[in-house]
């Protein structure tokens, strides 16, 4: 029988996201940010594809969140996926990161975000409030006999090495609070429905661009 030898090849060049969980003082400080958007209020749901009836706008006093959060969490992106420097159209010192949109959404029951992405180099999400719990959610009738049960999930979706089109799943409950997900801003992704109850979801996105000082 020929001998010959066979070697695997795994492609080097994949790109995925950060997850990481916020203290409580840096929730703390978020908060105040809503409770100011709250007091005056600038509507964002014109800039979103979201079908959600409430997303405001809020302003990062003195680029605080910025410089102690995002900043580190570029710089652990860049180190991480370095592949991704190479697919970014603009890379260089003289254009600083800017996080140019900051919003807050209030997502009610049967309101959703389907998939979409984000203009920019790099989005993010924070789960600030999450009243339902996934198990509760995936036993309703809308998903119980399904076999991709998906009420309340937030979603990744992209393409495996092979071009299928796959999901990566977060379901969300209490313990998904003060969890921060930071991703490529082309990233498509989506926040589905809850159900059965009525209280909000509250989260904050964002998306950082390169400051070539023409800012809109």
């Amino acid at each position: 029988m020929e001998q010959f030898k066979i070697i695997s090849k795994i492609p080097t060049q994949s790109i995925g996201w950060l997850e990481t969980r916020l203290s409580k003082s840096v929730m703390e400080r978020l908060q105040s940010y809503i409770e100011v958007a709250k007091k005056n209020p600038v509507n964002h749901n014109s800039n979103l594809a979201g079908n959600i009836s409430k997303s405001l706008v809020i302003e990062d006093k003195d680029d605080w969140f910025h410089l102690n959060i995002l900043d580190p969490l570029i710089s652990s992106f860049t180190e991480i996926y370095p592949e991704y420097n190479s697919q970014i159209d603009v890379l260089t010192e003289s254009a600083p990161y800017w996080l140019q949109s900051f919003w807050v959404n209030f997502q009610k029951e049967n309101e959703f975000n389907p998939s979409h992405n984000h203009g920019g180099v790099f989005s993010f999400v924070i789960f600030v409030k999450i009243p339902t719990d996934w198990r509760e959610q995936h036993a309703l009738p809308i998903s119980a006999n399904s076999n991709s049960p998906s009420a309340s999930n937030f979603e990744f979706w992209h393409t495996t090495m092979l071009g299928q089109l796959t999901k990566s799943t977060y379901v969300l409950d209490k313990t998904s609070e003060s969890q921060m997900l930071f991703f490529p801003a082309k990233l498509m992704h989506a926040v589905n429905a809850f159900y059965n109850c009525d209280k909000e979801r509250i989260s904050i996105s964002g998306n950082i661009r390169f400051d070539n000082g023409q800012r809109q």
